[in-house]
């Protein structure tokens, strides 16, 4: 264990990263490259504590840039696993679902703070995807798409002009071809092309002479049919084992897109996994099991299945406000600190007491292609400190901070997620509180207002009356005195517990919010 970190490492993180930035492809480094949106949620908390660094820049160029590159798919959405070179042209063409969460977490955070469509759009594309093709009938979320079919690598998603033609007919055809880059010498292998975006739209209906809605219009004709084809093709094999740590994960970028977008369907996705997980992957105990396939429930829960699903609940709660959500949070917490804790040294073991023994128990904090259970570990005491008031979660938080620092300070843009953490305990924080009907217009509003704005820093409770209410009240009582003025719905915004003069009208609360 060393010293807590401190916004010195935090600084450094940015500046590593701004060393490995591709200026011309965007991304960091050289081929193969990654997507690793951890990186980029950190980049944007550094932009709003330096609006004058490169940072935003940086996000919004990779983040179009894998948008337009073969990574994505083109004709039926979602993120490949990675990009070969260093074009993002072609990918490895496996699909894994925890891509699909943690670049929506990305995009959705990129259209708060810079507040571009594109991005939103984006969101919305992935969770297309998901929800058509990844989602189980009992609402959990499947695992993978492999990269084969038919004995060959991407062979699901390339075409040859001479398809499209015969679909789309000779002038849409045409069109199609030259947007996406599909030519008879082909951009992959066999004379064979990965759909891609070469020239911004507007920039290509300009060439073309076409209005850009049009040809927006022309193009989305397009892909649609193309894709009505594309699903006679053979399919990739589908892993349709459901992860619990994934699944968190899906259920935290669905209900923070719902949030963000403030499309409800999103947060009522991400509440029927999360109701699924929480009946069907649990033992009598309330411990986690790690997956279910077909009925069948195998292995005891890991750290990530435990961090990761307190992550989506945390989201979860402050999207639907049901107490509930809250409740299984602190709940799963709990029984985490119990089963994965280091008494000695601090931190969390990826193994816990009921696992399989291993010959070693080993701490991760390695911020990979997914971020590590005790990063985001680390970030789940913190916030449910501050929503609870509960003092020593957040003591527990810097424990483990410090159990992992001297790690983190020597590498930290191996460490994005912790530093993501760490940005949350330097603060300085907000806890917001609306207090009213759930049902009423303005409280509604209010709740949209916080929902709309990139602030990684707070937390978000609404004190409602009945029982939900007093279940709130019961894990989080310094909300007990909040109530609406005059009857009606009122925002308390508070900095460690200190709350400024309460606010009834949602235009005071957008003013205060951007203060």
């Amino acid at each position: 264990p060393g010293p807590k970190p401190g916004l010195e490492v935090f600084e450094r993180g940015y500046e590593h990263l701004a060393q490995s930035f591709d200026s011309k492809w965007a991304g960091f480094g050289s081929a193969p490259k990654f997507p690793t949106p951890h990186q980029l949620n950190f980049l944007l908390r550094w932009h709003r504590r330096r609006p004058d660094s490169k940072a935003l820049d940086m996000v919004e160029q990779t983040l179009v840039a894998m948008r337009r590159g073969g990574i994505f798919d083109q004709v039926g959405f979602g993120f490949h696993r990675y990009s070969v070179d260093q074009r993002w042209l072609v990918p490895h063409f496996e699909k894994m679902l925890y891509d699909q969460a943690l670049l929506a977490m990305a995009y959705t955070e990129a259209f708060q703070a810079a507040g571009q469509d594109f991005y939103a759009d984006v969101t919305r594309e992935i969770f297309t995807y998901v929800l058509r093709d990844m989602t189980s009938p009992e609402g959990g979320f499947y695992a993978a798409e492999d990269a084969d079919s038919e004995g060959g690598e991407g062979l699901f998603y390339v075409w040859r002009p001479e398809e499209v033609f015969e679909i789309l007919g000779h002038d849409l055809g045409r069109l199609f071809c030259r947007f996406y880059d599909i030519s008879s010498e082909g951009n992959f292998e066999n004379g064979l092309s990965i759909p891609h975006v070469n020239r911004p739209l507007e920039e290509f209906a300009r060439q073309e002479g076409l209005e850009p809605e049009g040809l927006k219009a022309r193009l989305e004709e397009g892909r649609q049919r193309l894709f009505s084809r594309r699903e006679e093709r053979v399919h990739p094999l589908k892993d349709d084992k459901i992860i619990t740590a994934w699944n968190g994960l899906m259920i935290a970028a669905l209900a923070k897109g719902g949030q963000a977008l403030g499309e409800a369907g999103y947060t009522e996705a991400a509440a029927r996994a999360a109701d699924f997980v929480l009946a069907g992957l649990r033992t009598e105990q309330g411990h986690l099991m790690r997956r279910y396939r077909q009925g069948h429930v195998a292995h005891q829960g890991y750290l990530d299945d435990y961090a990761f699903m307190v992550w989506g609940l945390i989201e979860l709660y402050e999207a639907a406000f049901d107490p509930r959500y809250l409740e299984e949070a602190l709940a799963l917490n709990r029984i985490m600190l119990e089963l994965f804790w280091d008494d000695k040294a601090g931190g969390l073991y990826f193994a816990g007491r009921e696992n399989e023994a291993l010959i070693t128990r080993k701490k991760e904090v390695y911020d990979g292609a997914l971020p590590s259970g005790n990063s985001a570990a680390a970030l789940n005491l913190l916030r449910l400190s501050r929503m609870t008031g509960e003092t020593g979660l957040e003591e527990k938080a810097e424990a483990l901070m410090r159990s992992f620092s001297n790690q983190v300070n020597k590498y930290p843009t191996a460490h994005t997620h912790s530093l993501t953490a760490l940005d949350f305990l330097l603060g300085p924080g907000r806890e917001i509180v609306i207090a009213g009907d759930p049902g009423h217009e303005t409280t509604r509003t209010m709740a949209g207002l916080v929902h709309r704005r990139f602030m990684p820093d707070k937390v978000l409770l609404l004190r409602q009356e009945g029982e939900a209410g007093e279940r709130l009240a019961a894990l989080s009582p310094f909300v007990g005195a909040m109530k609406p003025i005059d009857g009606q719905p009122t925002a308390y915004i508070c900095r460690e517990y200190a709350c400024q003069k309460p606010i009834s009208e949602a235009g005071a609360l957008e003013e205060a919010l951007d203060d």
